[in-house]
């Protein structure tokens, strides 16, 4: 019976071996941050779908983390000493099988129904299909599932370590190589790569080799700034689609687009330059710290320009606007509806002639309408007489009215701030994740990026979207109400409150981030001064003994020469005497 060969270039002794495994992780890290962006995307959609608050969808969008904390660590310490490319492989399916699980629901709860006065006539254009097209967004999601599945097939073929090249010397291989090239002799005087001789050995070894990780200075200063920073940055990726809609009048659809097809490409591109540039700049490690440092310092300046780039609140009758005599201060119900028999609970905007938007139809006083769907037209609407406007047959239209010019006009300008300070900040990512490689022994390498993984997730990915959330949702202005009864998702926020804490909680967490990394550069240079005096000793401690050996070869020779000199001394008197 034959057996299936792996194609040459994934055997062990190819000379591809290694561009292949690149070129997996690479393809797998593009799957997850396909999925992982999906996900990210559907909050607003989430909150209108199940009429749930901010805060509830930080915790689902948080919950992605959870599944990290049980095995990240563990796998990252094992995953050094066991088939490192299987291991990752089972990581893909198991991230697969995650995304399937996701998309689930979607195909059995069936289509989103909702509550509106706009009448929809059988014969008309608008009306939804019978076709179930709003089933293309979790099919995405699950062709993002098997893309995530295709991922993982290369990495069960790779070998478990790769052998030195014969045409390359143990000199010409970094540290980093060495880590994952079979026996190579550069390693003998850092550490030995041997295993331990079974699975409880391994495991009895785990907790002093994570005090010795945490009882590193510099590594425990750096763990922290990136834990508060990474705070800063999800939540402000969280809700940056979601800011984008709420202040500048953008559609779901169009926020994520521009997201997607602007910033992401920016931070992509920074992250490779920032490692192009230290390449070419040969930075040190210090180096390396002042330029992460620096490019992040740079666009948290930039970033203060948002605080100025805002947006009036929408005219909304009732609401952010007191519109005609009302039976209170910013009431929804007022003469001009009080014929009607209207609920304060339903959310149905329409726009009316005089650019002020309606909670409903009812509340805007219209007693007539024509058309159906979007093309909706609501007639006689005695609300817009009471704004001021002259008598006649007042219309109101679907949907919020259209936000201000000058808002309008902003909004480009957010868009290229945006991409800017993201390009910029993104510039140290390859730089400061270079210090975090390098000043750790090689041996704790691996388990100092999964505990900083677990860290970062467990301490930022699943609390940060969750307390931005309930931030955000204390800037609420109308909150919506569940069939079943109970607060359901916000209908319409405080705009300029919503700038100040969305904004002012992601620049907080910053400064507070730059405050430890002053300490950090403290603790840097006290270490590389031991490196640089340990470094010294060790040279000195070398010449020395090379004096020694010296000296020792002389004195040999000295004593070997009295030796001889005495011998021939004596065999010459003996030869006299005779």
């Amino acid at each position: 019976m034959s057996h299936f060969l792996p194609p040459s270039f994934l055997l062990p002794f190819s000379p591809h071996a290694l561009q292949m495994f690149l070129v997996a992780l690479s393809f797998a890290y593009f799957a997850k941050a396909l999925s992982g962006s999906y996900m990210k995307s559907t909050i607003t959609q989430l909150e209108r779908r199940f009429d749930i608050p901010s805060y509830l969808t930080g915790v689902i969008d948080g919950s992605f983390e959870i599944g990290n904390l049980l095995v990240i660590a563990f796998v990252s310490y094992f995953g050094a000493k066991l088939h490192r490319p299987k291991i990752i492989a089972m990581g893909c399916v198991l991230m697969a099988m995650g995304t399937f699980i996701i998309a689930l629901p979607h195909f059995l709860i069936g289509r989103y129904k909702f509550e509106t006065s706009i009448r929809s006539s059988v014969n008309s254009t608008n009306n939804l299909s019978p076709c179930p097209a709003r089933l293309l967004s979790p099919a995405a999601l699950a062709s993002a599932g098997v893309i995530t599945l295709l991922s993982a097939i290369p990495f069960w073929f790779l070998p478990r370590s790769l052998p030195i090249p014969s045409d390359r010397g143990p000199a010409q291989c970094t540290p980093e190589q060495t880590s994952f090239i079979k026996d190579s002799p550069l390693l003998e005087h850092k550490y030995q790569a041997d295993e331990p001789a079974s699975f409880l050995e391994m495991a009895k070894d785990f907790i002093p080799t994570l005090k010795t990780l945490l009882g590193n200075p510099v590594y425990f200063i750096y763990l922290c700034v990136t834990i508060i920073q990474l705070n800063s940055l999800i939540g402000m990726v969280t809700y940056k689609p979601k800011y984008i809609e709420q202040h500048y009048g953008q559609s779901a659809s169009k926020a994520n687009f521009l997201m997607g097809t602007i910033n992401i490409p920016a931070v992509a591109l920074g992250i490779f330059t920032g490692g192009l540039l230290m390449k070419r700049l040969k930075l040190s490690i210090m180096g390396a710290a002042k330029f992460a440092f620096g490019t992040s310092l740079i666009g948290y300046f930039l970033s203060l320009f948002f605080f100025v780039m805002s947006c009036e609140n929408a005219k909304v009758a009732g609401i952010t606007l007191v519109v005609g005599v009302s039976y209170e201060e910013r009431s929804v119900f007022s003469a001009c509806n009080s014929d009607c028999v209207c609920s304060d609970r339903d959310w149905d905007p329409v726009c009316g002639e005089n650019g002020i938007t309606y909670v409903s139809p009812c509340l805007a006083g219209c007693q007539t309408s024509t058309g159906s769907g979007k093309n909706t037209v609501f007639s006689n609407c005695s609300c817009a007489v009471a704004a001021g406007l002259s008598s006649g047959n007042l219309t109101a239209s679907v949907g919020h009215c259209p936000h201000r010019d000058d808002c309008d006009r902003v909004f480009p300008y957010f868009l290229a701030l945006s991409v800017i300070t993201s390009f910029i900040i993104s510039l140290g990512g390859t730089p400061g994740y270079m210090v975090l490689i390098r000043c750790i022994k090689p041996q704790l390498k691996s388990l100092a990026l999964g505990f900083h993984t677990l860290s970062t997730r467990t301490l930022a990915g699943i609390p940060a979207p969750i307390y931005f959330g309930a931030i955000i949702d204390t800037t609420c202005l109308k909150w919506g109400q569940k069939r079943c009864g109970g607060r359901g998702a916000c209908r319409i926020y405080n705009t300029t409150a919503y700038r100040i804490a969305y904004l002012g909680l992601t620049m907080g967490l910053r400064t507070v981030s730059f405050l430890l990394c002053i300490l950090g550069f403290v603790l840097l240079k006290r270490h590389l001064r031991r490196e640089e005096r340990s470094a010294h000793q060790v040279a000195n401690g070398g010449a020395e003994l090379e004096v020694l050996r010296k000296e020792e070869v002389l004195a040999s020779n000295s004593d070997q020469s009295l030796r001889t000199s005495t011998t021939d001394y004596n065999n010459t008197e003996r030869e006299t005497r005779l």
